[in-house]
């Protein structure tokens, strides 16, 4: 069977516009090319892998069990040139990396400007996510890498640990929280705390920290997808939040006034580099990993400092 890469490439791009002339200018090929290869290809399959008398075109039904397997196959084709890159002596190619909110603002000012000094030849792309997302585009081929709270407890997914960070409380000044400055979890179990929204690992995280989970929701006042709104409604409101280590690190050493611990063994977060195990792009990863643990504090190195908090 001559069936070529180019052939799969033209039938995916008229699956994804579902119009000849915007998936042949999509692939900067004339039109009648575009045709005439798909032509081709249905000729050596035996099959019409689009039906031509919808508008807009859509594959029929043989056709959408070729264009998945060629997905596959131009996946799996990408994966050999990522392969021969990682036992060269260059440092280029993209790399597309997931990470959860939490730890995006406060990580990526950390190594990031390292990061694009130093390897100009690799393209970096970041995008925040979910935990449930950065899973699922891993699953589907679709990052190369996550950086979000471990563990995860996913069969097809390998954690490499980057460093754990103690989370704390940060309280109103005049909060009873404040004055305490070594606590349990029993001392927030108070209807004034702010938390992250459903969904959020995190979270999950403040909630495992309690000693009565199952009364959290009914404590509730308010939710918000991120960390720095609740940071200004404590300021502004009052109560209490938690927050991870490096949200604690960019505070002014007036609102470090408001920060209280846990007793020992101290909570920690988890914070691990995440990829498929048949994940092709391990040199590159390996030197974004390597520039994170060399970038941020060294005590966050050890573990030894506290308990890891499961997030589910």
């Amino acid at each position: 069977m001559n069936v070529s890469l180019t052939q799969l490439e033209y039938i995916l791009a008229i699956d994804n516009y579902r119009h000849f002339a915007k998936a042949a200018e999509a692939c900067l090929v004339t039109q009648p090319t575009l045709s005439m290869q798909l032509k081709k290809l249905e000729e050596e399959l035996k099959i019409d892998i689009f039906d031509r008398s919808k508008q807009p075109i859509i594959p029929t039904d043989a056709g959408k069990d070729i264009i998945e397997q060629a997905r596959i196959i131009l996946r799996e084709a990408k994966k050999l040139e990522n392969i021969a890159k990682h036992y060269d002596d260059t440092f280029e190619g993209s790399l597309v990396i997931g990470i959860i909110p939490t730890i995006a603002p406060y990580l990526l000012p950390y190594f990031l400007g390292d990061f694009l000094k130093k390897y100009k030849k690799i393209k970096l792309v970041i995008q925040e996510l979910t935990t449930e997302e950065i899973i699922y585009k891993l699953n589907k081929d679709e990052i190369d890498a996550g950086i979000l709270a471990t563990p995860l407890h996913e069969i097809n997914i390998l954690e490499e640990p980057l460093f754990y960070e103690e989370i704390k409380v940060y309280a109103h000044y005049n909060h009873p929280l404040t004055k305490k400055k070594i606590i349990d979890g029993k001392d927030i179990q108070r209807n004034d705390i702010w938390m992250l929204s459903k969904g959020n690992c995190f979270r999950n995280q403040v909630i495992n920290i309690c000693t009565n989970p199952m009364r959290m929701d009914e404590q509730l006042r308010y939710e918000s997808g991120s960390i720095e709104t609740l940071k200004k409604m404590v300021d502004t409101e009052g109560g209490f939040t938690l927050l991870p280590e490096l949200a604690v690190l960019e505070l002014s050493t007036k609102k470090l006034n408001n920060v209280a611990e846990f007793k020992k063994p101290k909570p920690l977060r988890e914070i691990s580099m995440v990829y498929a195990r048949s994940v092709s792009k391990k040199k590159l990863i390996d030197v974004v990993k390597k520039l994170i643990i060399d970038s941020v504090p060294e005590y966050l190195s050890n573990k030894k400092r506290g308990t890891v908090v499961e997030w589910k």
